[in-house]
């Protein structure tokens, strides 16, 4: 009782917890850590550690006190993952922690790239999951270098775009399924599984449905022959399937203005998976996997929860099994954080989890003309801490993880008009000439 006063509603610890912002002028011997100021505070502690539990830490960095809003770490060795965190100060009074920033010193570690094939230690684990690529058909040759990759390394493939609503559909019941068939013949005759992409994308329309006269009715008729002639001529064949794909519109939450909604009305997806499902059960497969796929949701709140609420409309009819993300990331964002409240949310609809298009830019601000060792090894981290917080979902909710093209130079992402990146980038796990990448032991490395 002695402790009370009449402010004893103002909670002990008033300061906020700092937030830490990505590394700077990161070397082959340190970096400059950096943190958003915080109201009242007079100095901050600074840890650095090389394990991100704080278990021990780095010489020097063990609540190191600060003036100032950043501090030049250094002393460092080359090629090393550190991890740094601040707290606020005021006289006694101490905040919470901050944020956890990890960051890789450049330089080399002499370590080589590990060789491991994905999905042999993918395999192994305790929950396994489909290792999976984007693939285009023409890549599919025997013996190719694609070929040798995808048989070592790859247990699950999607096709880039060669199976999408405008590759296949020539005009009403009529279709053109000669790449899509090479595509999942492949997979079928090689033990990789094949997940389905897209049935129904607003981008890839073709150009008779986009100019079709007839009634909205009439419409809706030949996106149900479409969705249930296709599913039945793949029945068996392909595992799982996006069945909608970026329904969602990036500003305020609603549903994107496509030709489907327009024509089709507010239900339109619920209707798509409904005759998904119906045709897969009457072609007698009754484990086909039905997901809505989309992007931005880890940083996009507004969109994220009208995501999740479609998700909620089709699994109170059971005719959804699981969500893409498709995470077309960069080196700094989303956040750690934010990808795994955005996996928590769909743990906690129970679904399947597809990371359905993984690639991360190193380039988003066209700052670099060279792939640098910064941002090299900072890619490798992202590819780990996406795997990993992956790797740790229940096993129930675990697909596939799904890079999205083989090689750099290939990505859809370098001087992508449509993504508004002018310059060069290096998103992926080969680089041009078929050679891993840090990145692809950043993947290995979270699997363990």
């Amino acid at each position: 009782m002695n402790s009370c006063s009449k402010d004893d509603n103002v909670a002990v610890n008033a300061l906020e917890a700092p937030i830490a912002n990505a590394p700077k002028d990161v070397n082959d011997e340190g970096f400059r850590a950096k943190w958003n100021y915080v109201s009242h505070a007079k100095s901050y502690l600074l840890d650095v550690s090389t394990n991100e539990n704080f278990s021990t830490f780095v010489p020097n960095y063990n609540a190191k006190e600060i003036i100032d809003l950043n501090e030049v770490v250094s002393g460092l060795n080359g090629g090393t993952q550190y991890y740094y965190r601040v707290r606020a100060k005021n006289e006694t009074e101490i905040s919470g922690y901050s944020n956890i920033i990890s960051v890789v010193t450049t330089g080399s570690s002499n370590i080589p790239e590990d060789p491991t094939f994905l999905k042999v230690k993918a395999n192994k684990l305790a929950n396994p999951f489909f290792v999976g690529m984007a693939v285009k058909a023409s890549q599919l040759t025997n013996g190719s270098p694609y070929d040798v990759i995808l048989k070592n390394e790859f247990s699950s493939i999607s096709a880039e775009y060669e199976m999408k609503m405008d590759q296949i559909s020539v005009s009403s019941g009529v279709y053109n399924w000669t790449v899509a068939d090479k595509i999942v013949a492949y997979g079928n005759s090689n033990d990789i599984n094949v997940h389905g992409h897209a049935l129904v994308w607003h981008n890839s329309v073709p150009q008779w449905l986009k100019d079709f006269s007839g009634t909205d009715a009439e419409f809706k008729a030949e996106v149900k022959k479409y969705i249930t002639d296709v599913v039945t001529h793949y029945a068996g064949k392909i595992k799982s399937w996006d069945v909608v794909n970026e329904a969602v519109d990036d500003n305020g939450g609603t549903m994107r203005n496509t030709i489907f909604l327009q024509r089709m009305g507010a239900n339109y997806v619920k209707d798509c998976f409904q005759w998904a499902r119906d045709a897969a059960i009457a072609a007698g497969d009754n484990s086909l996997l039905l997901f809505y796929n989309d992007y931005a949701t880890s940083t996009n709140v507004l969109k994220q929860d009208k995501v999740f609420s479609i998700v909620d409309d089709l699994k109170a009819s059971n005719i959804i099994d699981g969500i893409g993300f498709q995470m077309h990331n960069n080196y700094l964002n989303p956040t750690r954080a934010q990808i795994e409240a955005d996996f928590n949310k769909a743990v906690a609809k129970g679904v399947k989890i597809h990371v359905s298009e993984l690639d991360i830019q190193v380039n988003q601000s066209n700052d670099i003309s060279t792939f640098t060792n910064e941002r090299r090894l900072a890619q490798k981290e992202k590819y780990k801490e996406i795997v990993q917080l992956y790797n740790a979902l229940p096993a129930v909710n675990k697909y596939a993880i799904t890079i999205w093209g083989m090689k750099d130079n290939e990505s859809w992402i370098p001087f992508s008009a449509e993504l508004n990146h002018p310059g060069n980038d290096w998103p992926l796990l080969y680089d041009s000439n078929f050679a891993i990448k840090s990145s692809h032991t950043g993947f290995l490395e979270g699997l363990d």
